[in-house]
């Protein structure tokens, strides 16, 4: 009797050690394929945009979420991307408006390993995971420390993030060379004097970097469906970052197109600036400021151009992933850094606080997902995006160094309930920038104390730059909620 009792025991013992380990959430739940695209504004066809020629993206955004007000922490490409690498608000990291912040001053990420996680593929290489790096994730353009000019010690900018960086150079030789590339070799930073603005003389996609970028990609992608680990695989590419450079069929297939400009514009005297970088590249029509409408055609010409030879890169990295049939496990993401001005508010460029260097482009697709092909107004953030990629993949190791400032819109892409944010907040040196359904207020400050606001009515215009905080100073005090100073 003594014995049947003990195996009746032991069984049920053993079913309910089965039943718990059932019952136990799924690790490391799938792939993760997160592509950069710098410089990138919604720019697209999925966004309306009647001109851009983006048909792989937006494909994509049919089969996944596109995210129509996503907003970035920055508008710059280093700053943007310690946010989102991080998952910290500039409110805590202090990182405002910095390319260097991964690696340099107060904010600069840890060389030994922390307790927590320092940054989003750490978490997941330290969950089992294999982590690679092809081209920009981080601001370098190849993850390695080195200045434009080449001076540096080469350290992995993102410390005990990735098990591989093998970005290639081709002719250019070095990270900034492939970033700064002109066909053949030729860079921005090669002491040869390469100042053009734009260059379409390219036959083939791989004769430039982001093609290059393309054919690694695929190859690694190959190399993990061989292994038995998950992967992460950060796939950062550079266009349309100036100078604007793609193939010869890219600017040809505008050829004949009547192509939007912006509308003249009151500039926004706060926040305007010269469009340095934009300026100093030598142009194929007379430089004035603003330019003529047929340069600003020119210019928007060749921006289109280089976000078009991009979707053809990300078109030909998806189509590898169905191939290998590493899809219905792989969650992909393509993010724009930031933001640009085309020539809206006489800028083209990023660095302001403004609406269009703070909207960029954000898409998810997840297997399973409920709700693909939805297009979504919720407002999310960069900051966003770590906790969301941790709750639907599940990782092992989810320890951070620091708290996550963002939340996590999972829920979004499986149809279920979530709370609208109630406002997106970008920085921009002493300027803070907070954006709700309606409105975009800015406040500059000095030692923590408010220098300037000013309230924008966005509704029906993202250019709107008349200052209406004096009229509407419920709506300025209810925003102001959202600001926080430092001393």
């Amino acid at each position: 009797m003594n014995r049947i009792f003990s195996l009746c025991i032991v069984g049920c013992l053993s079913f309910l050690s089965v039943k718990q380990a059932a019952a136990e959430p799924a690790q490391n739940k799938f792939n993760v394929l997160f592509i950069a695209i710098d410089d990138l504004r919604p720019e697209l066809g999925c966004y309306g945009i009647k001109d851009a020629q983006s048909p792989n993206l937006d494909r994509l955004a049919k089969q996944g979420c596109l995210f129509t007000r996503h907003y970035v922490q920055v508008a710059t490409c280093g700053a943007s991307r310690y946010a989102l690498l991080t998952g910290r608000s500039p409110a805590a990291s202090g990182v405002t408006r910095s390319n260097a912040g991964l690696y340099a001053g107060a904010s600069a990420l840890k060389q030994t390993q922390t307790a927590g996680a320092q940054s989003l593929p750490e978490l997941f290489r330290r969950s089992g995971y294999v982590t690679s790096c092809i081209g920009k994730i981080s601001h370098t353009a190849d993850g390695r420390v080195y200045a434009y000019n080449g001076q540096g010690d080469g350290r992995d900018e993102v410390p005990h993030a990735w098990d591989h960086l093998p970005t290639p150079f081709g002719p250019w030789k070095r990270g900034w060379g492939i970033f700064f590339a002109y066909e053949g070799g030729k860079h921005r930073e090669d002491g040869g004097g390469h100042k053009d603005l734009m260059e379409f003389t390219a036959e083939n996609d791989s004769d430039l970097p982001d093609g290059m970028l393309a054919d690694t990609a695929i190859e690694q992608l190959k190399e993990f469906k061989k292994g038995d680990k998950p992967f992460f695989m950060g796939l950062g590419f550079f266009k349309p970052h100036l100078p604007f450079v793609a193939t010869k069929q890219d600017w040809d297939a505008f050829e004949g197109v009547d192509i939007d400009i912006a509308a003249d514009a009151v500039k926004p005297e706060s926040y305007w600036h010269g469009s340095g970088e934009f300026y100093k590249y030598s142009t194929p029509y007379k430089k004035t400021n603003p330019l003529s409408p047929d340069a600003h055609r020119m210019a928007r010409r060749a921006y289109l151009a280089c976000v078009r030879y991009s979707d053809r890169q990300v078109g030909r990295v998806l189509k590898a992933l169905d191939d290998l049939d590493m899809a219905d496990n792989t969650v992909v993401v393509v993010w724009g850094d930031h933001g640009w001005h085309l020539g809206e508010q006489q800028i083209w460029a990023k660095h302001t606080p403004l609406e269009r260097a703070n909207r960029s482009v954000l898409m998810v697709r997840a297997p399973g997902m409920e709700a693909a092909g939805v297009k979504t107004d919720t407002l999310v953030e960069t900051i966003d995006l770590y906790p969301t990629l941790i709750e639907l993949c599940a990782p092992k190791f989810q320890q951070t160094e620091h708290a996550l400032d963002g939340r996590s819109f999972a829920a979004l892409l499986q149809g279920k309930p979530y709370e609208d944010a109630k406002s997106a907040i970008s920085y921009w040196g002493d300027a803070i920038s907070v954006r709700n359904n309606t409105h975009r207020l800015i406040v500059k400050h000095k030692n923590g104390k408010v220098t300037q606001t000013d309230l924008y009515d966005l509704s029906n215009d993202q250019d709107n730059t008349t200052n209406i905080a004096a009229e509407n100073p419920e709506i300025v005090q209810q925003m102001m909620k959202q600001v926080k100073l430092k001393k």
